[in-house]
């Protein structure tokens, strides 16, 4: 069995990935980490992580990037492999994250769904041979309650789209004004937010005469909350290291 601290217990994703481990045999909640406290919940869930005394095999972060230098200072402290799916991340956290997984396995991915990994390493390969004659542009769509833009699964596609290309792009956070045209070697990306739309992204290649358009839907929480409990088992027991989701879907 895999003892799960849960951090951010009290979100939605919290709530999801609750009824998700709790559905697996083989793992289990035995503490949470909020800076909501919640009583009614089958296991204690901490505002400081001093006072969790349970045995942990690996945490799953799924919180507020406020949180985050608290919970992986937590890892870090203890050695607890952490699965982090926390997005807005800052420059100093990310360099915290680079420290740490020279210490203990660290999982660090955009994006928890297995499309959209596949879909990651397959824009890798197709920009090989269309980097010539194609204009590519990135459209995410997301509920008015995200917080960051643009979204780290946009700038995943991005980052593997640029992999591939021998001349990178520069990329462009939508357009405004009088003054702007598209230079030949953009890469834009657009933010949407609105509704309760839990995930959409669209790469877009446009040539003369064609157009090129992969898509991928979340159509609901689940689809990352099982991928968060697949990376945490996959995480247990492995060596110090950066770990991601492009290595359990090659596992």
């Amino acid at each position: 069995m895999i003892n799960i601290l849960l951090s951010g217990v009290s979100g939605a994703m919290g709530a999801t990935l609750q009824q998700i481990i709790a559905a697996n045999p083989d793992t289990q909640v035995v503490a949470g980490f909020d800076q909501k406290i919640i009583t009614t919940l089958p296991f204690p869930v901490y505002e400081d992580l001093a006072n969790c005394t349970e045995a942990i095999d690996v945490i799953i972060d799924f919180s507020h990037f406020a949180a985050f230098p608290t919970i992986f200072g937590f890892a870090r402290s203890r050695k607890i492999p952490i699965v982090i799916a926390t997005t807005g991340l800052s420059e100093a956290d990310l360099a915290a994250i680079d420290e740490g997984a020279k210490e203990f396995p660290v999982f660090k991915t955009a994006n928890l769904s297995l499309g959209i990994n596949l879909i990651a390493k397959m824009l890798k390969e197709m920009v090989a041979k269309l980097e010539s004659g194609f204009d590519i542009e990135i459209i995410e769509k997301h509920h008015n309650k995200k917080l960051d833009a643009p979204s780290g699964t946009a700038l995943l596609l991005a980052d593997a789209i640029n992999d591939g290309l021998e001349t990178k792009k520069d990329y462009v956070y939508g357009r405004y004004g009088r003054d702007a045209k598209r230079s030949e070697n953009e890469l834009g990306i657009h933010a949407i937010r609105g509704g309760t739309i839990p995930g959409e992204h669209s790469v877009i290649f446009a040539g003369n005469d064609e157009i090129i358009e992969v898509n991928h839907m979340a159509l609901s929480k689940k689809v990352f909350a099982e991928g968060a409990v697949k990376a945490a088992q996959f995480l247990v027991g492995q060596a110090p290291g950066r770990y991601d989701m492009a290595m359990v879907v090659n596992d």
